[in-house]
């Protein structure tokens, strides 16, 4: 007998800033050097707000969804505009090895 699955989507459980945050700071502690991990995080936060919040960016509604997709390739200015008006800081801090 087959077992049938949900999908699960992030956005159903970013109800709070203080969710989004700590999910950010996850997202940004396993990324390691992946940064398409990164903008898919930042995508999930956007669309669990709604996209709209993003249109201070000067960038496209397209553009966003494509560079936040997690398969797109954003520059460090189009990351450094959305964390910013999500309202999130980048922050840096010392790796313990």
């Amino acid at each position: 007998m087959a077992q049938e699955l949900n999908h699960w989507h992030t956005t159903r459980y970013l109800t709070s800033r203080e969710d989004e945050l700590a999910y950010f700071e996850a997202c940004l502690e396993e990324a390691g050097d992946d940064a398409a991990f990164i903008a898919k995080a930042l995508g999930n936060i956007a669309k669990a707000r709604g996209m709209t919040q993003l249109a201070n960016t000067g960038l496209g509604r397209e553009s966003l969804y494509k560079a936040l997709s997690g398969e797109g390739n954003p520059g460090f200015a189009t990351i450094l505009k959305v964390t910013r008006a999500l309202g999130l800081q980048l922050r840096a801090g010392l790796l313990v090895n």
